[in-house]
């Protein structure tokens, strides 16, 4: 831990936490997160200065080398990095099947260890720590553009019976890529009409999550008369 010597020095470790922070918070609001720039510039800015007020605290004049052991002014910066925990938690959503925020929330404490980095004095280790999370977080994106992962969906369609058969149903969803997990088929004879429910899997980019083509083809066919579907 590096002691504070005058009023540059701090300005040097806010503004280093400022920039860096909003950076990080930037790239977060561009991808149209619930953190955005001004939430992770606050809680970045927050964990500097506890950091600043524990390197006040901590003033070793007129003390022997070892006064850090009963040195209880450490749990500050502790707290604050325990706290986030509950700011990351309400970035994280569940929709369906699919949990988001996660990244955001891993952002957030991860800009309150670069905070408490910049405040302790730390400056190096702050700047090489924002760098590399720059990097991963774009380069990472960029990467997933041309990676797939299997998603799975599931699918409710009701058609008359004598626009198509069950069979027929089936081969159009597997000549569209999808695998069958689960297959629930109804016949009512007297409407003369078919409800399927089922859960099919198949694979996609990773930032996809529209309709797949097939089940938009398949929604257009004559005789269908809902098709619903969900991650």
């Amino acid at each position: 831990m590096s002691f504070l010597t005058d009023w540059k020095d701090i300005a040097l470790r806010l503004a280093l936490t400022i920039i860096a922070s909003g950076i990080l918070g930037w790239e977060r609001g561009e991808a149209d997160r619930a953190a955005g720039t001004r939430t992770t510039m606050m809680v970045g800015l927050a964990a500097c200065v506890a950091m600043i007020q524990t390197n006040l605290m901590l003033l070793m004049i007129g003390k022997t080398p070892d006064s850090f052991a009963v040195a209880d002014v450490m749990r500050l910066p502790l707290g604050i990095l325990t706290g986030v925990g509950f700011i990351g938690a309400g970035a994280i959503l569940r929709r369906n099947d699919r949990v988001v925020g996660l990244t955001t929330a891993a952002t957030l404490w991860f800009v309150t260890t670069v905070g408490l980095c910049f405040g302790g004095g730390q400056l190096s280790l702050g700047l090489a720590a924002s760098v590399i999370a720059l990097v991963i977080l774009h380069l990472l994106k960029v990467l997933d553009k041309y990676r797939s992962l299997e998603r799975h969906l599931r699918l409710h369609i009701t058609w008359q019976l004598a626009a198509m058969s069950e069979d027929e149903i089936r081969q159009r969803l597997q000549q569209g890529h999808f695998g069958i997990s689960e297959w629930h088929f109804h016949c009512d004879i007297a409407q003369q009409t078919a409800t399927l429910r089922c859960r099919l899997r198949w694979r996609t980019k990773v930032e996809n999550y529209e309709m797949p083509p097939a089940l938009r083809l398949l929604e257009k066919q004559p005789g269908v008369t809902s098709l619903g579907w969900s991650l």
